[in-house]
């Protein structure tokens, strides 16, 4: 996958690289892209052609995104240290997807205990993480303040991290064991530690989509309601997308429109995170013939790249998942409209569960390493894209001319009930 680095121009201000692609393609094709960098919104119907393009087009996307990252959150890529926590690998919802969950009474089923969950963190902290991320399966015997005690338990053993926790298929189990609103439980754990939430379970937002992928989850009524909800209360949220299943372009773009359209009303993610299906020990995939094995490279590069330019404006941030792509194909998808390679992780076990091929820790050493070889100047920061420490290129050949601000993008959730929020032109401070 190396090969898309060289692929994709490296400069395409001075040089005219991107004017002379967007000049030798269709029409149509040109007018989308144009439209994206004057800062237009493209339409759901719009970013399918993209998701159609081959040859110079595709070169023209890859190459338009890429500019639209750097006028957005310069010519840096950013990384966070992190420790995933997954507290309990039982959950009785029988999602067709996952090899992660277990039931109660199968083998290497496992539920931390507070003390354990508390310790992880500690070790995180004194290994320079800033950040844990906290998500298990819906535990059967789990009692509704089983949350709040996570919370409670990281926070008394250490106050300074923050806790990046609970899905909102979580969220709808721990309100429903708690017999509280969604809202009431949100601030509960909001009011003991609980910093951000991921925004997983999402998968694709589609109702005829979701229902083949499981019976139980979320409805997207209930998941957009979690969300917003939390946006309303002050918590920002992530969010991500699963693709290459039993999925299309259409569904995708209807997604990312979705996404979009809540971030217009809320403006609560600091986020978008493609997360490309891993087939190999997927129920789903090992039972029907007719699910795909995941996307195909160019999916993923025309994910990222579109991702980036449908929310352009909007969400600042557009994460490669080094975990679901190889941290090879994560370090060419910075050229491609991400600008962020995720966390060092430390025990992620989701993935792997599903027969992920990529590790489950990376050194913060090795993501300054592929930051640069993206020829962008790395960036650790936190949660919320605070900067918290930058790298000075090791490499003596400088791509690109250091652009990237000492404090990135960060959210600021404004809530309006009456309008959207105003459109933004770059989002850094």
């Amino acid at each position: 996958m190396n090969n898309y680095i060289s692929m994709v121009p490296l400069s395409s201000g001075g040089d005219g690289s991107l004017t002379a692609l967007l000049t030798s393609i269709s029409p149509k094709v040109s007018d989308i892209l144009n439209k994206a960098l004057n800062d237009e919104d493209i339409s759901e119907q719009e970013g399918l052609v993209l998701f159609d393009t081959q040859g110079l087009e595709l070169d023209a996307l890859i190459a338009t995104a890429d500019e639209l990252r750097m006028k957005t959150v310069g010519n840096c890529g950013t990384f966070v240290i992190t420790r995933n926590i997954n507290f309990t690998n039982v959950c009785n919802m029988g999602c067709k997807f996952c090899g992660f969950a277990k039931r109660k009474t199968e083998a290497g089923a496992e539920l931390l205990s507070m003390d354990e969950i508390a310790n992880r963190a500690q070790e995180a902290w004194d290994r320079g993480a800033t950040e844990v991320c906290i998500q298990g399966g819906l535990h059967p015997d789990l009692k509704g303040d089983h949350y709040r005690n996570i919370l409670k338990a990281i926070k008394t053993q250490v106050p300074e991290m923050h806790i990046h926790a609970f899905s909102p298929f979580e969220i709808w189990y721990g309100a429903r064991k708690s017999r509280m609103s969604t809202a009431d439980f949100i601030q509960d754990l909001i009011d003991h530690g609980l910093g951000s939430m991921p925004g997983t379970a999402a998968e694709i937002l589609d109702v005829e989509i979701r229902k083949q992928l499981t019976k139980d989850k979320l409805s997207t009524e209930q998941w957009v309601d979690i969300i917003t909800t939390a946006h309303k209360l002050g918590l920002p949220t992530t969010a991500t997308i699963m693709y290459g299943h039993v999925d299309s372009p259409k569904h995708w773009v209807e997604h990312i429109g979705k996404i979009r359209s809540i971030q217009q009303q809320t403006g609560g993610f600091t986020e978008f995170v493609p997360l490309g299906f891993v087939h190999y020990e997927s129920p789903l995939y090992l039972s029907n013939p007719n699910v795909r094995p995941g996307p195909t490279p160019d999916e993923n590069i025309k994910m990222h790249a579109i991702s980036r330019v449908m929310l352009n404006g909007w969400i600042d941030n557009i994460q490669a998942s080094w975990v679901k792509l190889g941290p090879d194909y994560a370090t060419a998808m910075l050229r491609a409209g991400a600008n962020d390679i995720g966390g060092t992780l430390m025990n992620e076990s989701i993935t792997r569960a599903s027969g992920g091929k990529n590790g489950q820790e990376i050194m913060p050493a090795d993501m300054v390493m592929m930051i640069e070889k993206a020829g962008l100047s790395a960036v650790r920061r936190n949660t919320l894209y605070k900067s918290v420490e930058t790298f000075e290129r090791s490499s003596p050949l400088e791509i690109v001319k250091n652009t990237c601000p000492q404090t990135i993008s960060v959210v600021e959730i404004a809530v309006t009930e009456d309008a959207a929020l105003p459109r933004v032109s770059g989002g850094l401070l």
